[in-house]
């Protein structure tokens, strides 16, 4: 399998879930992703500052803070920064007429790298345009 042509980011990726995190972090690793991971909410924010990420990529159901709240949180620091929502309960959410305030792109669960690496390509887009100029 080929890889695309691929820019590389700077990702965090939030999950209450170990392997969940590996295995995003491998797979965004492997299209030369630098990525970071943090197993809460609360991590994530006390991880991140404006400007040190391309972009956000976090698990809906978590504990205490769940993903959306999570994107809510980042979006007042960082109004601007990219934030993707990975769930099981996306076809739930997205056919809900109740707006994710937030977050920009649904992943669905079970996802395949092609799935991350189309919602890295729609919301960093504007990025990668600035970047070619």
């Amino acid at each position: 399998m080929s890889k695309p042509e691929i820019v590389p980011r700077k990702i965090l990726v939030v999950d209450d879930e170990p392997y969940v995190c590996d295995a995003v972090r491998m797979m965004l690793a492997f299209d030369g992703h630098l990525v970071e991971t943090a197993a809460s909410g609360k991590d994530a924010l006390a991880m991140f500052t404006p400007g040190k990420y391309d972009l956000v990529i976090t698990d809906y159901a978590m504990p205490a803070m769940k993903g959306d709240e999570l994107a809510v949180a980042i979006k007042s620091r960082a109004p601007s920064q990219p934030v993707v929502l990975i769930t099981a309960y996306a076809e739930m959410l997205k056919a809900s007429d109740d707006p994710l305030p937030g977050v920009d792109f649904i992943v669905s669960k079970p996802f395949l790298l092609e799935n991350l690496r189309e919602a890295v390509e729609k919301t960093t887009a504007v990025v990668k345009d600035v970047v070619k100029h």
